[in-house]
């Protein structure tokens, strides 16, 4: 390809010169073709690769020189001879001439220079490539990647780092690739090749370990083998990148989450010297804003857009704090560098002046920025802070002009007051709680919704419903009035609201507890959820009246569960806090339909309505789910499981002396599922669980990992002794319903644990303040960001087990009906999933991360679609073989797809290749006939209506077209929201991707189960256009056998037999048919022999079937060409059976010499001429009688029975044999591994080594 031009010093530096003329030079890298295996071709080989050189991939380049000069110019590069001398031909021809013509040797340059560039721009446009951000470096780098590993346009390569494999006990230095789905390695020493090639989604573990033989490396961990690799430039970069490519890998798996390419991010500047891809710093981004995120509790779509060093002025302290500012699209925020000093979140929102103020020895280059609740902020000692000033600036415009929009649309919501005014509340940070309204009577609001009036509560549940007693202990009381009167003074000196300094002195009040009264607004500012509030105005009452009257799995749940959620509360004992906990639960289940509904999220939202109105509950929720405890409550609980493994390495870690105990009884992962999914609120007394429950909004999960190793700390001893995990049980039971808090106003709510427990001796009080106090000593110096790492680890591990399970849970279901083996269907599970994970970022195909659904069954958690069914035949199936293997793969499709949502699941994917290749010689004929007999999907006109209907009946029995349409009408509306709509009537439910009624699938496992016999009997006939196809099947299936002459020959004798039997059989539908027409009368006689009377022509005529052409668009759907057969009758003309030959055999008779002649009767002249049935499908029986006639119609009454067809084949010694063979498909899985991976097999074990897919 043409290149732009690059100054070159030394030409001919390991290059040899093939061509030259007095402007150009062809060259050849040494190394490279003909002489390559030398010494000095090894040597060049393997500097390439370990210097990364762009002659590893483009081992041919033209060089322009002047006859003067010694500077020589890089202007093309080519992989092939073949290419490179395109280029050069084409410069001899249209450059050689012309630059002869001029004098000065600076314009034959430019002018050179100047048409290549024009060259490469032309082509450019006329190809539609758009310019990136990647530099020429790491373009050359793709390209590599490309061509050594066979990976297509669609996996995007991230990085690539100059590093050592260890292949045993010797190191192979070479260049390990990073793509967003593959780690690739690829080293070339002394002519010695090894590649490496690692799906993302494999990894079980992954390390970066320091031991004293391999100072830094980086272990990689898959089910089957470990791969280590070291000496690297940067090991800590290369290592943060493969944790966030498997991190995303992870998710894929999870919850279908793919990868997307962010398209705004600023471009590079022209001539970056810097070897990064826009990939890259896409990834580098994105786990900036993540920490961003995590740090400040900000919504999960907020971008970072820059940091920098400053200090931030403190009005309490009178002193600069040394910190980072952080600047995104919707806020600025600050934090100290010493931890926990200081830090600040400012909404842009709220911010109502940006200025630059004047600059002083004690206020440096200052920025002041001012809020709507009169606070005032100083930032100085910023480096650039023009610019900073201008970016802030620019998204404060954004900001107001989105407020605008969403005024106007809360605007015409009909209650502009009431909307406004608590949009104002929450904005303005002020004391006011929001949701209020002082026109509300009784704490309750009426909402209209599809004209139900449902009320929903503006006050907190606690406030309507505390059980206040005139004997409350004043005390209590007293000291509860001097918590609010701290925080008041607290509020005073550091602000309130959004914008309030957050300083030790916080953490201390929040750990001395939180006052009943303010808890819901503290809980909203500290989780975050008041900017999700504030952001979207309307939203959850929009989410109430959309989710009103729906109906699925987890609205059944929640229903369930709704009496369970704290009945001893009086709360809880009316429809009000009843009805405020199942709208939260239901519009959350509406939002995020991946969760839904999970046990444990009532009892978190319960206490949740106590303290916080509805709405405000709600957001809470959103950001305990989606934020503060990722992945806890989907449908296997898997952020729970991950943290139970950070639990468990920390118990290792601050524990030690427990923990081998604790692994014997295995009580760690009994007890930390549920202290972690219910924040202690299940295994605490009430007003014990929500003091944790303060301190976890104000410090996230390391409140609850100190406090659970705080708890087994208290109990070593105890816990030393115990015999079995039931004693362990007990004994932190019994510690866990000890916990009170002396200084609750609330009166004591009994405790399940303390009502289930033994008579046995009271356990001493311990006291929660105590306790969390004695946590943050013991156990405080736990980070998040160790824990974030922690996590990453563990989340392999659960994942990977998980998929694990899966696929036992699956291979079980499905042993007993098949004849693979365990590790055979294993195997196969692998391919199927690993099928499905690839069309979902090569494939293209945005519906095919729809099809993965972790909450359906594990039968039909992965499907796939005819395309990729298409793949795996051509590599699995025994009887896929040449052009015919495609329309034999979506005949077999649509017969194992057998509720027609044109999906598969593994069941019905092993189902048709077991028959394939291990079912008796009965079993395989009747799939090879059944997949033949099926309806086509359009009927054609001429095609039997009577047939296709009994073949339609006998398939789909149970599908009426009145119940498909309403299926269909009912799924369009129903599956945009993953909800249905409660209906009574008994109606057959279609299976959809997105429905997740289980019901449904009981039902159908229910069916299963019930073994129905078939008789081959019960099989429609075969009529004569499906018989043709069958013939072609035939065929074409012997092409690649080793006896393919014989089973050809045995074939055409089979063909005839079946011709035969059917013209036969046809001979008594006349005669029947012609005594039924008798009883008509003779104008029906005559009208009936106008339409369905043979056509004739001449006495003497043979009749032959001939070939018709196929519609455009039967062409386009990839048919195999029709052909139709004439219905007359073989009796009028002399022939005893059915014939077909191509349209090209009435063209050139002297094609039939090269037929082989197979006998298919006892006279000469009734011998059948065979050749492959391909396109031009040919069975003639040669009479030597006139020409052949054409007809376009088929004989409706010409069939066969399943009886017939299986009776004429057993007649065929060959093909009885050929298919009584069994198929090993172990093989065929290895060599499927291999061309899944590398686009092609493998051709020998050591030139490369491939790590096996393991699903």
């Amino acid at each position: 390809m043409w290149v732009n031009p690059e100054e070159v010093v030394l030409a001919n530096a390991l290059w040899v010169t093939e061509r030259a003329n007095p402007y150009f030079i062809l060259q050849r890298r040494k190394g490279h073709g003909e002489g390559s295996g030398g010494l000095a071709g090894l040597l060049v080989g393997t500097l390439d690769v370990v210097l990364d050189s762009s002659a590893r991939v483009a081992p041919y380049r033209i060089l322009y020189q002047t006859p003067d000069s010694l500077v020589y110019w890089t202007i093309a590069c080519g992989g092939s001879r073949k290419d490179i001398t395109e280029h050069w031909e084409w410069m001899e021809h249209n450059l050689l001439q012309t630059l002869s013509i001029f004098e000065n040797e600076n314009d034959i340059t430019t002018f050179v220079k100047g048409k290549i560039q024009g060259i490469i721009a032309e082509y450019n446009k006329n190809n539609d490539i758009k310019e990136d951000d990647d530099t020429d470096k790491f373009k050359e780098a793709i390209l590599k990647f490309r061509k050594l590993f066979g990976m297509p346009e669609e996996e995007k390569l991230v990085n690539y780092y100059s590093c050592s494999y260890w292949k045993g006990r010797v190191p192979r230095q070479g260049w390990m690739y990073l793509s967003i789905n593959h780690l690739c390695f690829y080293s070339f020493l002394l002519g010695k090749e090894a590649k490496l090639v690692i799906r993302w989604a494999d990894i079980t573990q992954l390390e970066k370990n320091t031991t004293l033989l391999f100072p830094e490396m980086i272990k990689v961990s898959t089910r089957c083998s470990e791969y280590i690799f070291s000496v690297f430039l940067n090991i800590g970069e290369t290592f943060k990148l493969m944790e966030q490519l498997a991190n995303i890998a992870m998710r894929q798996l999870l919850d279908n989450e793919g990868f997307e390419e962010d398209r705004s991010l600023p471009r590079l500047k022209k001539k970056s010297p810097q070897k990064v891809s826009v990939l890259k710093r896409d990834l580098d981004a994105r786990a900036k804003s993540e920490r961003y995120r995590a740090l400040f509790r900000l919504p999960k779509d907020e971008r970072l857009d820059g940091h920098t060093d400053c200090t931030l002025w403190t009005p309490f302290s009178k002193m600069h704090v040394v910190g980072q500012m952080f600047v995104s699209t919707n806020y600025i925020c600050f934090t100290s560098k010493e931890e926990n000093l200081c830090s600040l979140i400012i909404p842009l929102r709220e911010v109502t002046i940006v200025e630059k103020a004047d600059s002083s020895s004690v206020l440096p280059s200052p920025l002041s920025i001012s809020t709507k609740n009169r606070m005032t902020f100083f930032f100085a000692n910023l480096k650039d802070r023009d610019f900073l000033v201008q970016r802030i600036s620019d998204f404060l415009q954004q900001t107001t002009s989105k407020i605008c929009i969403d005024k106007e649309i809360v605007g015409s919501l009909g209650s502009d007051d009431e909307v406004f005014s608590r949009q104002s509340s929450i904005v303005s940070g002020s004391p006011q709680r929001s949701l209020s309204s002082t026109s509300d009577t009784d704490g309750e609001r009426q909402l209209n919704l599809n004209g139900n009036s449902i009320p929903i509560a503006t006050q907190t549940l606690m406030t309507m419903y505390r059980r206040r007693s005139p004997e409350e202990f004043n005390p209590k009381v007293a000291k509860e009035l001097m918590k609010e009167q701290s925080w008041q003074v607290h509020f005073a000196e550091y602000g309130r609201g959004v914008c309030m300094y957050r300083t030790e002195k916080t953490q201390e009040l929040v750990l001395k507890g939180i006052p009943e009264s303010m808890r819901g607004e503290l809980w909203l500012l500290f989780s975050g959820a008041i900017n999700e509030m504030a952001t979207h105005p309307g939203y959850y009452s929009d989410l109430v009246e959309k989710s009103l009257g729906k109906y699925n799995l987890a609205t059944e749940e929640i229903e369930r569960d709704l009496h369970r959620s704290l009945p001893e509360h009086p709360a809880f004992q009316n429809e009000m806090g009843i009805g405020a906990l199942r709208r939260v639960l239901t519009a959350y289940a509406f939002r995020n339909p991946n969760i839904g509904y999970c046990q444990a999220m009532n009892i978190v939202t319960s206490v949740l309505l106590l303290y916080a109105k509805e709405e405000e509950a709600f957001w809470l929720l959103v950001a305990l789910c989606e934020r503060m405890l990722p992945d806890y409550y989907n449908t296997r609980v898997v952020g729970a499981l991950v943290d139970q493994g950070v639990f468990e390495e920390l118990t290792r870690d601050y524990v030690p002396q427990l923990y081998d105990c604790m692994q014997y009884l295995g009580v760690i992962s009994t007890i930390s599922l549920s202290w972690f999914l219910t924040l202690f609120l299940s295994v605490m007394p009430f007003e014990s669980a929500v003091v944790v429950v303060d301190c976890f909004f104000f410090e996230g999960i390391k409140v609850i990992f100190q406090l659970a190793l705080a708890v087994l700390d208290a109990n070593i001893e105890k816990l030393l002794n115990c015999k079995d995990d039931g004693e362990a049980m007990t004994i932190l039971g019994k510690y866990l319903d000890s916990v009170t808090n002396k200084d609750s106003t609330l009166p004591p709510i009994p405790h399940l644990h303390s009502l289930l427990s033994d008579d046995g001796d009271p356990y001493p009080e311990v006291d929660i303040f105590k306790l969390i106090r004695s946590s943050y000593d013991k156990f405080g110096s736990i980070r998040a960001d160790v824990i974030e790492q922690m996590r990453f680890k563990q989340r392999l591990r659960v994942i990977q087990t998980l998929e694990d399970t899966t696929k036992r849970n699956v291979v079980r279901a499905i042993v007993t009906d098949t004849s693979f083996t365990i590790d055979e269907l294993e195997e196969l599970y692998v391919l199927f999933k690993a099928e499905h994970l690839t069309s979902c970022y090569w494939g293209g195909n945005s519906n095919a991360i729809e099809r993965h659904d972790p909450s359906l069954p594990y039968l039909e958690q992965y499907r796939i679609d005819f395309e990729q069914f298409k793949g795996l035949f051509t590599l699995l199936f025994p009887w896929s073989c040449g052009a015919h293997s495609d329309i034999l793969a979506a005949r077999l499709f649509r017969l194992l797809d057998e509720n027609g949502d044109s999906l598969i699941n593994f069941k019905e994917f092993v189902t048709g290749l077991s028959t394939m290749c291990h079912a008796d010689l009965v079993e395989k004929l009747k799939l090879l006939y059944k997949i033949h007999v099926l309806p086509e999907p359009i009927f054609n006109e001429q095609e039997d209506p009577d047939s296709a209907f009994e073949a339609t009946q006998y398939f789909f029995e149970d599908v009426t077209p009145e119940t498909v349409q309403d299926v269909e009408t009912r799924a369009k509306h129903e599956t945009e929201d993953g909800f249905v709509t409660v209906n009574l009537r008994n109606e057959k439910v279609d299976k959809r991707p997105n429905s997740h009624d289980y019901r449904h699938y009981i039902r159908m496992w229910a069916q299963e189960r019930e073994h129905k016999l078939e008789s081959i009997k019960d099989l429609p006939k075969l009529n004569q256009e499906q018989f043709i196809e069958l013939c072609r099947t035939l065929y074409n299936m012997f092409s690649e056998d080793a006896n393919e002459q014989e089973l050809y020959h045995s074939t055409a004798a089979v063909t005839s037999l079946l011709l035969e039997i059917g013209e036969v059989g046809k001979q008594f539908v006349s005669q029947s048919t012609q005594e039924a027409g008798r009883s008509d009368d003779s104008n029906s006689r005559v009208h009936s022999k106008k339409e369905n009377q043979p056509l004739h022509y001449g006495q003497g005529d043979s009749f032959c079937p001939i070939a018709d052409e196929m519609s455009d668009e039967k062409v386009a759907s990839s048919e195999l060409q029709d052909i139709k057969l004439d219905n007359s009758s073989p009796k009028d003309n002399g022939v005893s059976s059915a014939m077909l030959i191509s349209d090209d055999e009435t063209k050139d008779d002297t094609s039939m010499s090269s037929y082989s002649v197979l006998s298919a009767g006892s006279n000469d002249d009734d011998k059948l001429q065979c050749e492959d049935i391909t396109e031009d499908t040919v069975l003639v029986r040669n009479n030597n009688e006139n020409p052949l006639p054409r007809s376009g119609s088929m004989d409706k009454d010409w069939a066969i029975t399943f009886e017939q067809f299986l009776a004429s084949f057993l007649t065929e010694n060959a093909l009885v044999r050929y298919f009584e063979k069994a198929g090993l498909v172990m093989p065929r899985i290895t060599n499927a591994k291999n061309i899944r991976i590398m686009g092609k097999p493998t051709t020998s074990a050591n030139d490369y080594e491939i790590s096996a897919i393991s699903g």
